[in-house]
């Protein structure tokens, strides 16, 4: 996002929240260890990286809040984690 001009912030209680989902993914699919944290990323930050262009913000701060609205169905819902590698 740096090439964009927006710096993303995760707080720590965020960076535990992504751990835990990769870590429920795991548990309830396939474990492939931390290719999962990285698959997982991608989809917290998906609409993030298309929006990048368009957003008027320097900052950009990754909060829990943010890691559940954007992947708590994938961690609540086994058929849909399935699709996440």
């Amino acid at each position: 996002m740096e090439t964009e001009g927006i710096q993303i912030e995760f707080s720590d209680d965020a960076i535990r929240k992504i751990a835990e989902v990769a870590y429920d993914v795991n548990q309830n699919t396939d474990n492939i260890g931390a290719r999962r944290l990285q698959t997982i990323l991608e989809k917290l930050l998906e609409d993030l990286s298309f929006e990048a262009p368009d957003i008027n913000l320097e900052k950009v701060a990754i909060t829990p809040q943010y890691v559940e609205e954007k992947l708590g169905a994938i961690s609540r819902n086994k058929d849909l984690s399935q699709f996440i590698l």
